[in-house]
């Protein structure tokens, strides 16, 4: 009995686990539905350019960049639980506006306002407070997993319910989740009888210098700033580079769901191999290049429905790779100490990586032309590929826990 309470969750970690989860999963759930379908109903708007659909899309990151961090700390001083009701709130009526608003403006005002919900550090923090440290880890990466499976289910599910009630509703969506949020929150989530700092799970504010020192994570910091970047220019070109090559928006379903369930099934082996067979460089940089390949695929095969098709599985399979593989690279290359700080940093870095993705991507629609958007990303990929070559990475813990190069 002693055993399965050691290695198992317990009843109040099991509720924390699942319903933080659910409330982190449901708020990015939020912010993705619109990614698939957002570029094709901005061209209607009022005032609308590429560069400000672009900034639509991306501004989010911006404001949960610049607010994540502080939220976490601001609840180490007021608690976890009303910084999290705050932040779901505001997440609420971000939604409310963008749902409301009949131009590109007042959309990234509501999308802005989105963003600085910025409750990712403080879910964290309390996850923290309501777990033993042997179970710590595995809690955290319960909820970890609620991100990629919310951006698989938005890809899916934001160009079918976009048919059925339009851009507003989804909008409309993101606010009900928030509020269902809420009440998960108050409902299911225990209260800690008391928060405390956890260094292994929040940011430090004294270990900043020493991750932002530390060069092997800063490539990682890079490398998860860039994948975003690009996920999100791509979303600026991808939907009307479909619709044009003769697939309408309503049917962008139904190519989504066997690409991100293929895609899923085709990286297990890849990961098996990396942590198992010692091959996380060759594994990781050969993510990094199907980026490229796919990118550059874009682009030559943009009038091909099943070119397209083919280079989005292509893609994803290696998106998933580098999401999968890059925040356990950082937990890695973290000691215990700074792996809260690091990953608040990391985090920092993904969002920013947005909103640079949006804002760079819009821009380059509106000189070049949409499919120049896949060259841009292409670049960076490449870039990020040299970097990466440089890269060290630790062995797996079945065969010690030095670094490879």
């Amino acid at each position: 009995m002693a055993d399965k309470e050691q290695t198992g969750f317990n009843d109040t970690e099991r509720r924390a686990t699942l319903g933080l989860a659910g409330i982190y999963g449901s708020r990015m759930l939020g912010l993705f539905l619109i990614l698939p379908v957002f570029a094709l109903y901005a061209e209607h708007l009022a005032s609308a350019t590429p560069v400000l659909i672009g900034m639509a899309i991306g501004i989010y990151g911006l404001t949960q960049a610049v607010l994540q961090i502080p939220f976490g700390l601001l609840s180490d001083r007021i608690g976890r639980k009303p910084v999290i009701v705050g932040g779901l709130l505001l997440f609420t009526l971000g939604s409310i506006i963008a749902a409301t608003a009949d131009d590109i403006g007042m959309i990234i005002v509501g999308r802005a306002i989105q963003g600085s919900g910025a409750i990712a550090a403080a879910v964290m923090a309390l996850l923290a407070d309501l777990t033993r440290d042997s179970q710590r880890t595995k809690a955290m990466a319960t909820v970890g997993v609620t991100i990629g499976m919310s951006f698989t289910v938005a890809l899916i599910a934001g160009p079918f319910f976009n048919a059925w009630i339009g851009v507003p509703g989804l909008f409309w969506i993101t606010a009900a989740l928030a509020i269902a949020g809420i009440l998960i929150l108050l409902l299911l989530v225990p209260t800690p009888a008391h928060s405390s700092v956890h260094s292994e799970g929040e940011p430090v504010p004294a270990l900043f210098g020493k991750v932002l020192r530390d060069t092997q994570l800063l490539r990682l910091d890079a490398g998860i700033f860039t994948l975003h970047l690009v996920l999100t220019a791509l979303f600026l070109a991808l939907p009307l580079t479909l619709r044009d090559a003769g697939l309408p928006v309503e049917q962008h379903s139904w190519l989504y769901l066997p690409v991100m369930l293929l895609s899923m099934g085709l990286m297990v082996p890849f990961i098996i191999m990396a942590e198992k067979k010692d091959k996380m460089k060759q594994v990781f940089t050969g993510a990094i290049a199907l980026l490229g390949i796919a990118l550059a695929g874009f682009y030559l095969l943009s009038a091909s429905i099943w070119g397209l098709g083919l280079m989005l599985l292509v893609f994803f399979t290696g998106f998933n790779l580098l999401e999968a593989t890059l925040p356990s690279l950082v937990s890695k290359l973290a000691p215990g100490a700074i792996r809260g700080t690091a990953m608040g940093v990391y985090s920092t870095s993904q969002f920013s990586g947005a909103f640079v993705g949006g804002l760079l991507g819009g821009w380059v629609h509106a000189c070049f032309g949409e499919t120049s958007v896949f060259l841009m990303g292409a670049g960076f990929i490449l870039a990020w590929l040299l970097l990466a070559g440089s890269m060290a990475v630790p062995k797996s813990r079945t065969r010690g826990s030095k670094l490879s190069r």
